[in-house]
């Protein structure tokens, strides 16, 4: 439903720097409910909009914590392997985690009412090449990834 999605959010907080994206998105779910799901990483091939998450590794912990520490197994073309580190966590309020290019994705979470309105943020000037990431065009890609990323959310939460 595009009455959900909310472009115009003002830049999440915790951003550190001017390089980031983010959509933002009214779900129809208390923060709690969604905070369970982005915490655990079987369940983000579930939600992930970009096509490229494909399932977790076994020895993933069931639940995130802030400095734990969990691996994805990947596809961009070829099958790759990601391991990845919880770097911002506030108990059903934020999530964020980065990998060895130290961009960050994050999620806010912002309780209004019964529902929540989840902002979905990709930071590429926490990046060591972050020009890399804009000649590659990843911070217009990951706009239309993040969308439809929160809109799988949104579908996995309502239900």
């Amino acid at each position: 439903m595009t009455d959900d999605l909310h472009p115009q959010t003002p830049r999440p907080a915790a951003a550190s720097s001017d390089k980031v994206v983010w959509v933002s998105r009214r779900i129809h779910a208390d923060a709690a409910t969604i905070f369970e799901l982005l915490a655990d990483p079987a369940r983000h091939a579930e939600i992930d909009g970009s096509g490229t998450v494909r399932e977790s590794h076994g020895d993933n912990p069931a639940r995130l914590s802030l400095g734990a520490r969990f691996g994805m197994d990947m596809k961009m073309g070829v099958p790759y392997k990601i391991s990845n580190e919880v770097v911002e966590f506030v108990e059903n309020r934020q999530i964020a985690w980065r990998h060895f290019g130290h961009h960050i994705w994050r999620y806010d979470l912002e309780p209004d009412g019964d529902d929540t309105i989840v902002t979905e943020s990709f930071e590429w000037g926490t990046a060591r090449l972050p020009l890399f990431y804009e000649l590659m065009k990843y911070p217009q890609k990951h706009k239309g990834n993040i969308t439809e990323t929160l809109a799988r959310l949104a579908t996995a939460v309502e239900a």
